[in-house]
């Protein structure tokens, strides 16, 4: 792991920590979600670079020291002076923008044009530093972000192995889910998500092919945004598949991570994706007042992936429907969007043939040692270093990937109509049919115990059909099993971000469900799921 200043200044920190938890929950900037901090920065009333140093101290404390999470792989040494110049330009001019002096950690597969490497996890890419900011991070600066670190993630974003445990990485170790420390975290915007819910910082940034996003949000508890595919501009990321590829927000409240949407959200002439024009033009924000959902109709998809096979995960959905149904909201039930073996198979198709040349380019343009700048490069790189980069699984996607051809092959071609235009066109077809502004299902079952050797075990959910289609999901806590939380996942047509923020955000208001972790090092075996 990259810890720079950390190891030197993590006692002080930690020590800064523990007198600030002995004053008021109030005086604590860790404890207030970012629309909070963001209005109170802009007042004045608490200083960019004092809701900095509480947030650095918190990492020190829980995720170097104590449970050790394990959530942050880089802390960016110029955080601080960062905030000093943001306080001194509230003082000249006022606030710099909507998140003035708000701390965000991006996953760190997302460029940053500083002293942070943009690794992907790996030991390859570990001292390789981006010479500029990737389109989404020049905004969250223009916004007056803090940009504090970089997140752990499953090693490139965990498409090296299929035996992978999501969350761990060569370069930055296992990150640890806050709610139980022996569970995982998902992934692969692991350290994102609990970074989040460990309230280490108030706002964080991943990134998702299907599932990246909403499943480790949905694991940590917290809501995360798996925008509308050229929402949000890819350029300076590391990428997978530009068919399902996309950055999105992850919080602890709706109307935070909407806030962090909309600070990113905007055209790139890079990304030539984003020049689609939304054809939503509800704001991103919800309303306040706004938390009835009458004359809103939802879809209950129950054919997702481990339906009936979990009861207790089952449960959860249910209350979730009587809530919607409180609400207001007309549900439609079932509304049936299978996806077929036939469109899985061909998506991995996809994601083979576009991840090699995708990678390949991104390597290309940038300043990576030699004997890395392409996928070939990398698997022979990995190969001489095994014992560090490869000791718990090894690199078989990799090896599928190098072995395509390029993207005018006609088996890459078919693949994209089975995959992923198929799953859109039944997806948007199921939506106009049923006059639906959105469709429910369980995002994720509850968190399976890490294992190096069997690799990840999920058990429930859903993220195929926003992911595939390239269309948004939005999902927010609903609930629990033991300590492990359940979320709901809520899936509209392509751009329609504004209409599910306002559906997510009612649901939240109504259920109250978010959870703070608990820090369990194990669930007790009796009646541990």
């Amino acid at each position: 792991m990259t810890h720079g200043w950390r190891g030197r200044v993590g006692t002080v920190l930690a020590a800064w920590l523990l007198a600030a938890l002995a004053t008021a929950a109030t005086d604590d900037p860790t404890r207030l979600d970012a629309s909070t901090l963001a209005t109170r920065l802009a007042a004045g009333e608490i200083s960019a670079v004092e809701v900095t140093r509480a947030h650095l101290a918190r990492i020190a404390a829980l995720d170097d020291a104590g449970p050790r999470l394990n959530a942050v792989i880089e802390l960016n040494p110029d955080a601080v002076a960062i905030a000093r110049d943001l306080d001194k330009h509230l003082a000249a001019r006022g606030p710099k923008g909507p998140l003035h002096g708000v701390p965000v950690i991006l996953k760190a597969s997302i460029d940053t044009g500083d002293r942070m490497a943009t690794s992907a996890g790996s030991l390859a890419l570990a001292e390789f530093r981006a010479p500029v900011d990737a389109h989404l991070v020049a905004r969250l600066r223009e916004a007056g972000a803090v940009i504090m670190g970089k997140a752990n993630l499953s090693e490139w974003a965990n498409f090296r192995s299929t035996r992978s445990s999501s969350g761990w990485s060569s370069a930055g170790g296992q990150t640890r889910n806050p709610h139980v420390l022996d569970r995982n975290p998902c992934g692969s915007s692991s350290g994102s998500a609990v970074a989040v819910a460990a309230r280490l910082t108030p706002l964080a940034v991943g990134t998702e092919t299907d599932g990246s996003i909403v499943c480790p949000a949905g694991v940590n508890g917290i809501v995360g945004i798996k925008p509308t595919v050229g929402r949000i501009s890819r350029h300076g990321i590391i990428p997978i598949s530009h068919s399902q590829d996309t950055a999105g927000p992850m919080a602890r409240t709706v109307t935070d991570a909407a806030l962090l949407l909309a600070a990113m959200d905007g055209p790139d002439p890079a990304d030539p994706a984003t020049a689609r024009d939304p054809a939503d033009a509800a704001p991103l924000l919800p309303d306040p007042a706004a938390r009835r959902l009458d004359g809103v109709r939802i879809g209950v998809n129950r054919g997702y992936y481990g339906a009936g096979d979990h009861p207790r995960v089952d449960a959860v959905f249910e209350q979730a429907l009587i809530a919607l149904r409180a609400l207001g909201a007309t549900l439609v039930d079932p509304v049936g969007v299978e996806i077929s073996t036939e469109s899985y198979d061909a998506e991995y198709q996809v994601m083979l043939y576009e991840f090699k040349a995708g990678l390949n380019a991104y390597l290309a343009a940038r300043p990576v040692p030699p004997d890395r700048d392409s996928l070939a490069e990398l698997i022979a790189w990995n190969e001489a270093h095994a014992a560090r980069v490869m000791p718990h699984f090894g690199q078989e996607i990799f090896l599928e990937a190098q072995a395509k051809g390029g993207l005018n092959e006609e088996e890459y071609q078919s693949a994209l109509t089975a995959g992923p235009a198929k799953v859109r066109a039944d997806l948007e077809a199921a939506l106009a049919e049923h006059r639906l502004d959105a469709l429910i299902s369980p995002a994720n079952g509850y968190a399976w115990k890490t294992d190096w050797l069997a690799g990840d075990r999920f058990l429930v959910g859903s993220s195929s059909l926003a992911a595939m289609s390239g269309l948004p999901s939005v999902t927010v806590p609903a609930g629990a099993v033991s300590a492990l939380p359940i979320n709901v996942a809520f899936v509209g047509p392509a751009f329609s971000e504004g209409a599910l923020v306002r559906i997510a955000y009612a649901f939240e208001q109504a259920t109250g469900a978010l959870r703070e972790p608990a820090l369990l090092p194990t669930l007790e075996a009796a009646g541990a799921p």
